[in-house]
Protein backbone atom coordinates (compact mmCIF):
# COMPACT_ATOMS: atom_id res chain seq x y z
CA UNK A 1 0.00 0.00 0.00
CA UNK A 2 1.79 3.12 -1.55
CA UNK A 3 2.20 5.83 1.99
CA UNK A 4 1.28 8.42 -0.74
CA UNK A 5 -1.29 9.54 -3.30
CA UNK A 6 -0.51 11.57 -5.74
CA UNK A 7 -3.46 12.04 -7.66
CA UNK A 8 -5.09 13.48 -4.49
CA UNK A 9 -2.66 16.31 -4.45
CA UNK A 10 -3.33 16.61 -8.26
CA UNK A 11 -7.07 16.88 -7.40
CA UNK A 12 -6.54 19.64 -5.05
CA UNK A 13 -5.32 22.21 -7.41
CA UNK A 14 -8.77 21.76 -9.66
CA UNK A 15 -10.64 21.88 -5.79
CA UNK A 16 -9.04 25.18 -4.96
CA UNK A 17 -9.55 26.19 -8.94
CA UNK A 18 -13.22 26.05 -7.92
CA UNK A 19 -13.05 28.55 -5.32
CA UNK A 20 -11.47 31.02 -6.59
CA UNK A 21 -13.45 30.90 -9.50
CA UNK A 22 -16.65 31.29 -7.16
CA UNK A 23 -15.29 34.39 -5.83
CA UNK A 24 -13.95 35.65 -9.35
CA UNK A 25 -17.51 35.26 -10.83
CA UNK A 26 -19.21 36.60 -7.40
CA UNK A 27 -16.83 39.50 -7.12
CA UNK A 28 -15.89 40.36 -10.26
CA UNK A 29 -18.44 38.53 -12.70
CA UNK A 30 -18.79 39.54 -16.22
CA UNK A 31 -18.97 36.08 -18.08
CA UNK A 32 -21.76 35.19 -18.62
CA UNK A 33 -21.39 31.83 -19.72
CA UNK A 34 -18.65 31.16 -16.65
CA UNK A 35 -20.22 32.67 -14.21
CA UNK A 36 -23.18 30.55 -13.53
CA UNK A 37 -21.14 27.34 -13.75
CA UNK A 38 -18.66 28.64 -11.25
CA UNK A 39 -21.25 30.73 -8.65
CA UNK A 40 -21.34 27.55 -6.23
CA UNK A 41 -17.43 26.70 -6.81
CA UNK A 42 -17.43 26.93 -2.67
CA UNK A 43 -17.97 23.61 -2.98
CA UNK A 44 -14.44 22.91 -3.14
CA UNK A 45 -14.16 23.42 0.45
CA UNK A 46 -16.83 20.35 1.05
CA UNK A 47 -13.90 18.34 -0.61
CA UNK A 48 -10.74 19.86 0.87
CA UNK A 49 -12.53 18.42 4.72
CA UNK A 50 -13.62 15.18 2.77
CA UNK A 51 -10.14 15.02 1.57
CA UNK A 52 -8.38 16.28 4.74
CA UNK A 53 -10.49 12.94 7.05
CA UNK A 54 -9.54 10.67 4.19
CA UNK A 55 -5.27 11.51 4.02
CA UNK A 56 -4.84 11.83 7.83
CA UNK A 57 -7.00 8.17 7.82
CA UNK A 58 -5.02 6.97 5.24
CA UNK A 59 -1.12 8.56 6.80
CA UNK A 60 -2.09 6.94 10.14
CA UNK A 61 -4.57 4.22 10.20
CA UNK A 62 -2.02 2.09 9.85
CA UNK A 63 0.28 3.40 13.09
CA UNK A 64 -1.36 6.40 15.11
CA UNK A 65 0.86 8.54 16.67
CA UNK A 66 0.31 9.94 20.08
CA UNK A 67 -1.78 13.11 19.95
CA UNK A 68 0.87 15.65 20.71
CA UNK A 69 2.99 14.42 17.99
CA UNK A 70 0.18 15.02 15.66
CA UNK A 71 -0.77 18.27 17.03
CA UNK A 72 2.57 19.73 16.25
CA UNK A 73 2.74 18.02 12.97
CA UNK A 74 -1.18 19.75 11.45
CA UNK A 75 0.31 23.08 13.92
CA UNK A 76 3.23 23.34 11.80
CA UNK A 77 1.37 22.29 8.52
CA UNK A 78 -1.32 24.89 8.29
CA UNK A 79 -0.56 28.01 11.03
CA UNK A 80 2.37 29.72 9.66
CA UNK A 81 1.09 30.36 6.27
CA UNK A 82 -2.26 31.72 7.95
CA UNK A 83 -0.64 33.93 10.12
CA UNK A 84 1.25 35.37 7.04
CA UNK A 85 -1.98 35.48 5.14
CA UNK A 86 -4.32 37.35 7.52
CA UNK A 87 -1.27 40.31 8.02
CA UNK A 88 -1.39 40.63 4.20
CA UNK A 89 -5.09 41.02 4.68
CA UNK A 90 -4.83 42.99 7.10
CA UNK A 91 -2.13 44.95 5.49
CA UNK A 92 -4.96 45.39 2.39
CA UNK A 93 -7.89 46.44 4.09
CA UNK A 94 -5.27 49.02 5.93
CA UNK A 95 -4.58 49.98 2.22
CA UNK A 96 -8.00 50.25 0.84
CA UNK A 97 -9.34 51.82 3.87
CA UNK A 98 -11.42 48.91 5.00
CA UNK A 99 -12.15 48.38 8.53
CA UNK A 100 -10.23 46.15 10.15
CA UNK A 101 -11.88 42.97 11.74
CA UNK A 102 -9.02 43.23 14.62
CA UNK A 103 -10.55 41.34 17.05
CA UNK A 104 -11.57 38.48 14.54
CA UNK A 105 -8.33 38.55 13.35
CA UNK A 106 -6.87 37.72 17.17
CA UNK A 107 -9.49 34.81 17.49
CA UNK A 108 -8.63 33.59 14.20
CA UNK A 109 -4.85 33.44 15.29
CA UNK A 110 -6.20 30.78 18.07
CA UNK A 111 -8.27 28.93 15.00
CA UNK A 112 -11.49 29.19 17.02
CA UNK A 113 -13.50 32.17 14.80
CA UNK A 114 -15.77 30.57 12.79
CA UNK A 115 -17.44 28.91 15.93
CA UNK A 116 -18.76 32.64 16.60
CA UNK A 117 -20.56 34.04 13.70
CA UNK A 118 -19.37 37.72 14.58
CA UNK A 119 -15.92 36.94 14.38
CA UNK A 120 -16.36 34.19 11.57
CA UNK A 121 -14.31 35.62 8.94
CA UNK A 122 -10.92 36.34 10.83
CA UNK A 123 -8.22 38.75 9.91
CA UNK A 124 -8.59 36.88 6.77
CA UNK A 125 -11.80 35.85 4.98
CA UNK A 126 -10.44 32.32 3.53
CA UNK A 127 -9.12 31.45 6.89
CA UNK A 128 -12.71 30.35 8.58
CA UNK A 129 -12.01 26.83 6.90
CA UNK A 130 -8.88 26.48 8.81
CA UNK A 131 -10.66 27.08 12.30
CA UNK A 132 -12.89 24.19 11.32
CA UNK A 133 -9.64 22.17 10.17
CA UNK A 134 -8.26 22.79 13.69
CA UNK A 135 -11.37 21.07 15.36
CA UNK A 136 -10.99 18.54 13.01
CA UNK A 137 -7.94 17.58 14.19
CA UNK A 138 -8.57 18.09 17.53
CA UNK A 139 -11.15 14.81 17.06
CA UNK A 140 -9.23 12.77 14.94
CA UNK A 141 -6.93 10.96 17.25
CA UNK A 142 -10.12 9.93 19.53
CA UNK A 143 -11.88 9.02 16.03
CA UNK A 144 -9.23 7.40 14.81
CA UNK A 145 -8.80 5.15 18.54
CA UNK A 146 -12.78 4.57 18.09
CA UNK A 147 -12.88 3.46 14.35
CA UNK A 148 -9.38 1.57 14.01
CA UNK A 149 -10.47 -1.38 15.55
CA UNK A 150 -14.15 -1.44 14.48
CA UNK A 151 -13.43 -2.00 11.07
CA UNK A 152 -17.58 -3.64 10.19
CA UNK A 153 -18.47 0.17 11.41
CA UNK A 154 -16.12 2.06 8.92
CA UNK A 155 -18.82 2.17 5.72
CA UNK A 156 -22.13 1.94 7.94
CA UNK A 157 -20.42 5.24 9.60
CA UNK A 158 -19.07 6.80 6.03
CA UNK A 159 -23.24 6.26 5.10
CA UNK A 160 -24.41 8.01 7.56
CA UNK A 161 -22.24 10.87 7.39
CA UNK A 162 -23.03 10.81 3.82
CA UNK A 163 -26.64 11.26 4.57
CA UNK A 164 -26.30 13.89 6.94
CA UNK A 165 -25.20 16.41 4.79
CA UNK A 166 -28.60 16.39 2.68
CA UNK A 167 -30.17 16.06 6.19
CA UNK A 168 -28.99 19.08 7.36
CA UNK A 169 -30.08 21.02 4.23
CA UNK A 170 -33.36 19.15 4.66
CA UNK A 171 -33.66 20.51 8.48
CA UNK A 172 -33.62 24.55 6.80
CA UNK A 173 -36.99 25.16 7.94
CA UNK A 174 -36.18 24.61 11.25
CA UNK A 175 -33.46 26.95 11.53
CA UNK A 176 -33.60 30.63 12.18
CA UNK A 177 -35.06 32.10 8.59
CA UNK A 178 -32.50 35.09 8.81
CA UNK A 179 -30.64 33.83 5.94
CA UNK A 180 -27.67 35.19 7.37
CA UNK A 181 -27.73 33.26 10.46
CA UNK A 182 -28.51 30.28 8.85
CA UNK A 183 -25.75 29.85 6.09
CA UNK A 184 -23.54 30.82 9.24
CA UNK A 185 -24.83 27.62 11.19
CA UNK A 186 -24.80 25.01 7.92
CA UNK A 187 -21.97 26.63 6.39
CA UNK A 188 -19.01 28.04 8.36
CA UNK A 189 -20.04 26.32 11.96
CA UNK A 190 -17.36 23.25 12.18
CA UNK A 191 -20.23 21.14 13.97
CA UNK A 192 -22.33 21.18 10.55
CA UNK A 193 -19.10 20.54 8.60
CA UNK A 194 -17.89 17.67 11.24
CA UNK A 195 -20.08 14.77 9.07
CA UNK A 196 -17.76 15.72 5.95
CA UNK A 197 -14.52 15.40 7.46
CA UNK A 198 -15.42 12.00 9.24
CA UNK A 199 -16.92 10.61 6.01
CA UNK A 200 -13.26 10.85 4.81
CA UNK A 201 -12.06 9.15 7.88
CA UNK A 202 -14.40 6.29 7.43
CA UNK A 203 -14.21 6.08 3.81
CA UNK A 204 -9.75 6.46 4.10
CA UNK A 205 -9.82 3.70 6.57
CA UNK A 206 -11.73 1.15 4.33
CA UNK A 207 -10.10 1.86 0.58
CA UNK A 208 -6.99 1.51 2.83
CA UNK A 209 -7.73 -1.91 3.93
CA UNK A 210 -9.40 -2.91 0.31
CA UNK A 211 -13.10 -2.74 1.75
CA UNK A 212 -14.47 -0.34 -1.66
CA UNK A 213 -15.12 -1.85 -4.15
CA UNK A 214 -13.56 -0.49 -7.27
CA UNK A 215 -14.81 2.77 -8.27
CA UNK A 216 -14.62 4.18 -12.09
CA UNK A 217 -12.42 7.43 -12.07
CA UNK A 218 -14.20 8.76 -14.99
CA UNK A 219 -17.24 8.11 -13.82
CA UNK A 220 -17.14 9.68 -10.03
CA UNK A 221 -15.19 12.56 -12.08
CA UNK A 222 -18.41 12.74 -14.35
CA UNK A 223 -21.03 12.14 -11.22
CA UNK A 224 -19.11 15.73 -9.54
CA UNK A 225 -19.70 17.45 -12.93
CA UNK A 226 -22.98 17.01 -13.28
CA UNK A 227 -23.60 17.94 -9.92
CA UNK A 228 -22.33 21.34 -10.59
CA UNK A 229 -23.89 21.80 -14.27
CA UNK A 230 -27.04 20.94 -11.76
CA UNK A 231 -27.15 23.70 -9.68
CA UNK A 232 -26.91 26.37 -12.88
CA UNK A 233 -31.03 25.72 -13.50
CA UNK A 234 -31.30 25.35 -9.79
CA UNK A 235 -29.88 28.63 -9.53
CA UNK A 236 -32.23 30.38 -12.20
CA UNK A 237 -35.69 28.82 -10.46
CA UNK A 238 -34.79 28.99 -6.78
CA UNK A 239 -33.05 32.52 -4.92
CA UNK A 240 -30.15 31.58 -2.53
CA UNK A 241 -31.68 33.39 0.01
CA UNK A 242 -34.47 30.54 0.44
CA UNK A 243 -33.44 27.45 2.15
CA UNK A 244 -34.25 25.26 -0.62
CA UNK A 245 -32.01 27.15 -2.91
CA UNK A 246 -28.96 25.82 -4.18
CA UNK A 247 -26.07 27.42 -2.15
CA UNK A 248 -26.34 25.51 0.95
CA UNK A 249 -27.20 22.24 -0.77
CA UNK A 250 -24.11 22.61 -2.60
CA UNK A 251 -22.27 22.31 0.42
CA UNK A 252 -23.56 19.69 2.10
CA UNK A 253 -25.11 17.40 -0.38
CA UNK A 254 -21.93 16.54 -2.39
CA UNK A 255 -19.98 15.37 -0.14
CA UNK A 256 -20.52 11.56 -0.98
CA UNK A 257 -19.61 12.17 -4.85
CA UNK A 258 -16.13 13.73 -3.44
CA UNK A 259 -15.67 10.80 -1.64
CA UNK A 260 -16.50 8.89 -4.63
CA UNK A 261 -13.89 10.77 -6.38
CA UNK A 262 -11.20 10.38 -3.84
CA UNK A 263 -11.89 6.83 -3.58
CA UNK A 264 -11.16 6.40 -7.57
CA UNK A 265 -8.38 8.27 -7.39
CA UNK A 266 -6.73 6.40 -4.44
CA UNK A 267 -7.80 2.88 -5.73
CA UNK A 268 -5.54 3.92 -9.04
CA UNK A 269 -3.12 4.98 -7.50
CA UNK A 270 -2.76 2.11 -4.73
CA UNK A 271 -2.73 0.06 -8.08
CA UNK A 272 0.24 1.67 -9.61
CA UNK A 273 -2.28 2.84 -12.54
CA UNK A 274 -1.80 6.41 -13.79
CA UNK A 275 -5.35 7.59 -13.56
CA UNK A 276 -7.11 9.16 -17.12
CA UNK A 277 -10.09 11.55 -16.36
CA UNK A 278 -12.44 12.17 -19.63
CA UNK A 279 -9.74 13.83 -21.76
CA UNK A 280 -7.10 11.34 -20.99
CA UNK A 281 -4.05 14.00 -21.70
CA UNK A 282 -2.81 16.81 -19.12
CA UNK A 283 -3.14 17.16 -15.68
CA UNK A 284 -6.66 15.78 -14.97
CA UNK A 285 -5.88 12.92 -17.37
CA UNK A 286 -2.73 10.73 -17.88
CA UNK A 287 0.40 12.14 -15.19
CA UNK A 288 -2.46 12.73 -12.13
CA UNK A 289 -0.39 10.06 -10.32
CA UNK A 290 2.59 11.71 -10.88
CA UNK A 291 4.27 10.18 -14.04
CA UNK A 292 5.72 12.24 -16.59
CA UNK A 293 5.71 15.62 -16.74
CA UNK A 294 1.99 16.07 -16.89
CA UNK A 295 1.90 14.56 -13.46
CA UNK A 296 4.48 16.67 -12.23
CA UNK A 297 2.95 19.89 -13.01
CA UNK A 298 -0.54 18.43 -11.59
CA UNK A 299 1.34 17.48 -8.09
CA UNK A 300 2.67 21.10 -8.11
CA UNK A 301 -0.07 22.53 -8.71
CA UNK A 302 -1.80 20.72 -5.81
CA UNK A 303 1.34 21.93 -3.55
CA UNK A 304 0.39 25.36 -4.19
CA UNK A 305 -2.61 25.28 -3.73
CA UNK A 306 -3.15 26.01 -0.01
CA UNK A 307 -1.26 29.11 -0.42
CA UNK A 308 -3.84 30.04 -3.91
CA UNK A 309 -6.86 29.39 -1.44
CA UNK A 310 -5.48 31.64 0.71
CA UNK A 311 -4.07 34.75 -0.70
CA UNK A 312 -6.33 34.65 -3.73
CA UNK A 313 -9.52 36.77 -2.27
CA UNK A 314 -6.65 39.36 -1.24
CA UNK A 315 -6.26 40.54 -4.74
CA UNK A 316 -9.73 40.37 -5.93
CA UNK A 317 -10.03 42.94 -2.94
CA UNK A 318 -7.78 45.18 -4.19
CA UNK A 319 -8.30 45.19 -7.23
CA UNK A 320 -12.14 46.17 -7.09
CA UNK A 321 -11.01 48.64 -4.50
CA UNK A 322 -8.80 50.13 -7.08
CA UNK A 323 -10.06 49.55 -10.47
CA UNK A 324 -13.61 48.42 -9.73
CA UNK A 325 -15.21 45.69 -12.01
CA UNK A 326 -14.81 45.43 -15.49
CA UNK A 327 -17.03 45.66 -18.85
CA UNK A 328 -17.94 42.33 -19.61
CA UNK A 329 -17.32 39.60 -22.00
CA UNK A 330 -13.65 40.28 -23.19
CA UNK A 331 -12.24 43.04 -20.43
CA UNK A 332 -13.37 40.43 -17.47
CA UNK A 333 -11.84 37.54 -18.76
CA UNK A 334 -8.73 39.53 -18.80
CA UNK A 335 -8.89 40.21 -15.28
CA UNK A 336 -10.34 36.97 -13.79
CA UNK A 337 -7.42 34.95 -15.71
CA UNK A 338 -4.48 38.34 -14.72
CA UNK A 339 -5.97 37.52 -10.63
CA UNK A 340 -6.22 33.91 -11.02
CA UNK A 341 -2.56 33.21 -12.58
CA UNK A 342 -0.96 36.31 -10.35
CA UNK A 343 -2.30 34.82 -6.81
CA UNK A 344 -1.21 31.36 -8.37
CA UNK A 345 2.46 32.76 -8.75
CA UNK A 346 2.28 34.68 -5.50
CA UNK A 347 0.96 30.81 -4.15
CA UNK A 348 4.35 29.43 -5.68
CA UNK A 349 6.35 31.97 -4.13
CA UNK A 350 4.53 31.38 -0.58
CA UNK A 351 4.93 27.43 -1.18
CA UNK A 352 8.80 27.31 -1.96
CA UNK A 353 10.05 29.93 0.25
CA UNK A 354 7.63 30.33 3.62
CA UNK A 355 5.24 27.40 3.55
CA UNK A 356 7.64 24.31 3.31
CA UNK A 357 10.57 26.05 5.42
CA UNK A 358 8.64 26.86 8.14
CA UNK A 359 6.98 23.33 8.39
CA UNK A 360 10.02 22.19 8.19
CA UNK A 361 11.23 23.74 11.06
CA UNK A 362 8.66 23.57 13.55
CA UNK A 363 8.67 19.98 12.69
CA UNK A 364 12.19 19.85 13.52
CA UNK A 365 12.73 17.84 9.89
CA UNK A 366 16.13 18.69 8.67
CA UNK A 367 16.97 19.16 4.73
CA UNK A 368 18.47 16.29 2.65
CA UNK A 369 21.34 18.42 1.11
CA UNK A 370 20.64 18.16 -2.62
CA UNK A 371 16.70 17.52 -2.20
CA UNK A 372 13.95 19.47 -4.70
CA UNK A 373 11.43 21.15 -3.75
CA UNK A 374 8.61 18.98 -4.94
CA UNK A 375 10.59 15.97 -2.94
CA UNK A 376 8.41 15.23 0.54
CA UNK A 377 9.72 16.23 3.92
CA UNK A 378 12.43 14.09 4.90
CA UNK A 379 11.66 12.47 8.41
CA UNK A 380 14.23 11.69 11.27
CA UNK A 381 16.85 9.05 10.43
CA UNK A 382 15.49 7.05 13.09
CA UNK A 383 11.88 7.16 11.64
CA UNK A 384 13.00 6.74 8.34
CA UNK A 385 15.05 3.27 9.13
CA UNK A 386 12.23 1.91 10.94
CA UNK A 387 9.59 2.61 7.60
CA UNK A 388 12.35 0.84 5.64
CA UNK A 389 12.41 -1.95 8.11
CA UNK A 390 8.64 -2.05 7.90
CA UNK A 391 9.10 -1.32 3.78
CA UNK A 392 11.14 -4.52 3.53
CA UNK A 393 8.57 -6.99 5.93
CA UNK A 394 5.73 -5.98 3.51
CA UNK A 395 3.76 -3.05 5.72
CA UNK A 396 3.25 0.38 4.58
CA UNK A 397 4.91 3.43 5.04
CA UNK A 398 3.43 6.09 7.61
CA UNK A 399 5.20 8.82 6.94
CA UNK A 400 2.33 11.80 7.10
CA UNK A 401 1.35 12.67 4.05
CA UNK A 402 2.02 15.85 2.37
CA UNK A 403 -1.85 16.11 0.97
CA UNK A 404 -3.29 17.95 3.63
Amino acid sequence: MPSRLPSLTGLRFWAALLVVLYHLSRKVGGLPVLDPLAWYGRSGVTFFFVLSGFVLAWTYGGSPVPAGAFARRRFARIWPLHVLSTVLSLGADAAIGTALPVAAALWSLLLVHPWAQATVYGGNPASWSLGAEAWFYLLFPLLLRLLAPRRRAWLPVAAVCAALGPALWAAGPLLPADPTVRGWLLDYLPLARTPQFVLGVAVGLAVRHGMVPRVRLGAAAAAVAGWHLLLAPWHAAVPDALWWGPYSASQLVPAALFAALLVAAAQRDAAGAAPRLPGGQGPVGRGLAGRGPAGRTAVRLGEWSYAWYLVHEIGIRCWLAELGRPAPGAAALGVWLLLAGGSLAVAAGLYRWVERPCERLLRGAPRRPGGNAAAPLPARAVRVGRQRRRAAAGQASVEPSRLT
